[in-house]
């Protein structure tokens, strides 16, 4: 195997050792070391294979870490969000450009399972990793249980 350089969302973290996986081809690799890394952070750096079975990563480079803040909001969905999730079948997914960049995604939903959604998007590692792709330093879930509506904002800043 070879060096890779691409983008890493961190999984798990320990002192010893770290699992990084790749934002973009789901690859999940084994670091030998931690250089400080902890779970949600993100990192654009180059890695290579541990010799001689090459079994395990090490961190060669890192262009860039940042760590991405998941913020479960008690704020509702806005009023465009909540008539978004209203042109939606029940468990579609809607995905909206925010002006400048970002995205919102929002989520229809059965009403009494509003708030086991909006826990489970924000215990993902998924979440991390799309506002990763998306170059986003803040993701924000709001909910209307009523609704049935969760909203979820990724955000540059």
């Amino acid at each position: 195997m070879t060096e890779q350089t691409g983008t890493y969302v961190v999984t798990h973290a320990e002192d010893d050792s770290a699992v990084v996986r790749d934002v973009e081809t789901a690859q999940v690799l084994t670091l030998s070391s931690n250089p400080g890394l902890e779970v949600h952070d993100v990192l654009e750096a180059t890695v290579a294979p541990d010799p001689p079975l090459e079994v395990s990563w090490q961190v060669v480079e890192v262009a860039d870490r940042r760590s991405i803040d998941v913020i479960d909001s008690d704020l509702a969905p806005t009023t465009h969000s909540k008539e978004l999730a209203a042109e939606a079948d029940v468990g579609d997914l809607v995905t909206n450009e925010r002006a400048g960049t970002g995205e919102i995604h929002v989520l229809s939903v059965p009403t009494a399972d509003t708030e086991d959604t909006a826990r489970d998007v924000i215990e993902d590692v998924e979440t991390v990793a799309r506002a990763a792709r998306l170059e986003a330093v803040r993701v924000e879930v709001r909910r209307s249980p009523e609704d049935g509506v969760v909203s979820v904002r990724y955000l540059p800043d």
